[in-house]
């Protein structure tokens, strides 16, 4: 299995979600190609871009062919302040909330071999790098982490819809009753679960 990964938000948003989503990469091709053919779309798939509607069938796709996702969530109000009062750095933020998604799906992989595709767009490839090889010395030899162009990854893609959702919940955006109700099936089946982070490592 291959669990894909993408981030939404940042503490300057008032929230950041980070979803790893599991699929083989044929499920998540036939996800897309199903999603594709149906609503017309061209282009990257991105939770910013599309309708409530294409939102929630796009869900339903997922959760039909087998798709689970952990989803961790940070809310700036919720963050426990460092003892020198300061916040976290972005950069920080997006790290412990990589560490707490990925770290949930590890004990359930039941040791089968798991790779990690974490999208390349948010920052530098150097900072990148060193992200991805943090997460590869914690799956050891459990399997391997990359980095992705989000435009030519079906897994990063859906792992963004899944962290805008979440995204656009946790800062209580003008979408968010309409999201939460396309949510609750999938948080209530635990296709999609939540973990809440509101301490950073040090």
């Amino acid at each position: 299995m291959t669990i894909y990964c993408d981030e939404s938000g940042g503490l300057n948003a008032g929230a950041m979600t980070f979803a790893a989503v599991m699929l083989t990469p044929e499920q998540a091709a036939a996800v897309h190609v199903r999603f594709r053919a149906v609503t017309g779309l061209r282009g990257e798939l991105k939770g910013s871009r599309i309708s409530l509607t294409e939102r929630a069938y796009l869900l339903e796709l997922f959760d039909r062919i087998g798709g689970r996702a952990w989803v961790a969530v940070a809310k700036r109000a919720n963050l426990v302040p460092a003892v020198n009062g300061k916040g976290p750095s972005d950069l920080a933020l997006y790290g412990a909330l990589l560490d707490l998604a990925v770290s949930r799906w590890l004990p359930e992989t039941g040791g089968v071999c798991t790779d990690v595709v974490i999208d390349d767009g948010r920052y530098d490839p150097a900072i990148l790098a060193n992200v991805r090889d943090t997460i590869q010395a914690g799956l050891a030899g459990w399997g391997r982490a990359s980095l992705a162009d989000s435009r030519r990854s079906d897994g990063v893609q859906i792992a963004d819809v899944i962290a805008n959702s979440l995204f656009n919940v946790a800062v209580e955006s003008p979408r968010a009753p309409r999201i939460t109700t396309i949510l609750a099936p999938f948080l209530e089946s635990r296709v999609i679960r939540v973990a809440e982070l509101t301490t950073i490592p040090s």
